[in-house]
């Protein structure tokens, strides 16, 4: 007989017992008592409940269905919207990025100074002022500029002496009074004058007087208390070192003035690629202070040495600035295009920016899609050289790469 049929005739019999029990006359057993017995019956009773029936398991919770996050899966009608093609070899140029800041062009610089010695009574421009060839910067007093104009008028009155007495010795030589050897000596006395009189003017040009001024002082005879110091070209003043009431000395530069038309991108290159530039190579130049744009310039220095606490060489590109958009100390960089090569690559538009890493979307399947991430060279052209991620064949997705990233973000919100 099984176990569980012996338990069902011992809680009959027990069931029995307390009933006898109940039925029992109150007036044999106190209150207590019959409270006590009923709790044991019903105990009793609950364990051979306990032990008859069956017992009730829960079912398992089903686990839930996880999907990977980096996937993503299309409708049919969707899937039509984006194009695949398979990761192929192309020839790459290799472009290297070098480090760069804008500097004003030398061969368009002038640095301008005093010609004497002087005080500066005047300064008349500032650092960042477009200036004109021949405009005055400063203004400058000095005895020498006293001395050379008072030069200026002996010579022009001595010039003017010879010329008459050339004149009259030829009056005389006709009236036959004087010899011809006279009338040569005079001549070269007037030759002699006329020199110094061009000496003594150039030596006012060297100082800085105009045109203007030096024909004031042969007519009036009226001395200039002051010089100008003038722009020697059309320019910028990238840097002023006068101040009123200064004395300058002829060697020092007191203004400097830039074309800055066309300005200096200035580099260095690691010596072990030292070689992979040469002179005239078009370059392209991006500047952040600019945005995206991107400027053509040419390679017009290679240094010949190596910088000894840098293992660099020095390299200037030369670039166009007719809006005068580059400033001097721009930070910029240069893109050097170096051999070509045949790589893996894949099209630009496919590549996906996500948390400081490059990813393209592959194709695992009908419809489905999975984001991968790879690694990748700068680009070359429309081109991304791929260093590890993907192989040749592999289906990537070309065009619509953005918009499915976004579907697979949706998804994953979801």
């Amino acid at each position: 007989m099984p176990i569980f049929a012996n338990d069902q005739i011992l809680m009959s019999r027990e069931h029995k017992s307390l009933l006898s029990i109940v039925r029992t006359p109150m007036k044999k057993t106190s209150s207590r008592q019959t409270l006590a017995v009923m709790l044991l019956g019903l105990t009793f009773l609950a364990v051979g409940c306990g032990k008859t029936g069956t017992e009730v398991k829960k079912p398992p919770a089903q686990n839930a269905q996880r999907t990977d996050p980096m996937e993503v899966q299309l409708t049919p009608d969707m899937d039509k919207h984006f194009h695949t093609e398979p990761a192929a070899m192309a020839e790459v140029s290799l472009i290297q990025k070098v480090a760069g800041r804008i500097e004003a062009n030398e061969q368009r610089t002038m640095r301008i100074g005093a010609s004497v010695t002087g005080r500066i009574t005047q300064v008349l421009a500032e650092v960042g002022d477009r200036v004109k060839a021949g405009q005055a910067l400063a203004r400058l007093s000095s005895p020498e500029l006293t001395a050379a104009q008072l030069s200026f008028l002996r010579a022009l009155s001595a010039t003017k002496l010879a010329e008459r007495s050339v004149e009259r010795a030829q009056q005389l030589v006709t009236a036959d009074v004087i010899g011809s050897a006279e009338l040569h000596r005079r001549e070269v006395e007037l030759s002699v004058a006329r020199a110094e009189l061009r000496a003594a003017t150039d030596q006012l040009r060297l100082i800085g007087l105009g045109d203007q001024m030096i024909e004031r002082l042969r007519e009036t005879g009226a001395l200039a208390s002051e010089v100008a110091i003038t722009a020697s070209r059309t320019g910028v003043v990238v840097e002023r070192k006068v101040s009123q009431g200064q004395v300058a000395q002829p060697g020092d530069p007191l203004f400097t003035v830039a074309d800055l038309s066309n300005v200096w991108v200035v580099g260095a290159l690691p010596e072990q690629d030292a070689n992979s530039v040469q002179l005239n190579q078009q370059v392209e130049v991006e500047v952040p202070a600019l945005g995206a744009q991107k400027l053509k310039g040419r390679i017009v220095f290679v240094s010949d040495t190596v910088q000894q606490d840098t293992r660099t060489v020095p390299i200037r590109t030369a670039v166009d600035n007719p809006r005068f958009e580059l400033k001097p100390q721009m930070l910029a960089t240069l893109h050097l295009n170096g051999t070509y090569v045949k790589q893996l690559a894949v099209p630009a538009e496919a590549v996906v920016r996500e948390n400081d890493k490059d990813y393209v979307f592959v194709r695992v399947g009908e419809h489905r899609y999975r984001l991968t991430e790879v690694q990748l060279d700068p680009a070359a052209g429309a081109l991304r050289p791929v260093r590890k991620g993907i192989d040749v064949g592999t289906p990537v997705v070309v065009d619509g790469s953005f918009h499915l990233n976004s579907q697979r973000k949706r998804a994953e919100l979801e």
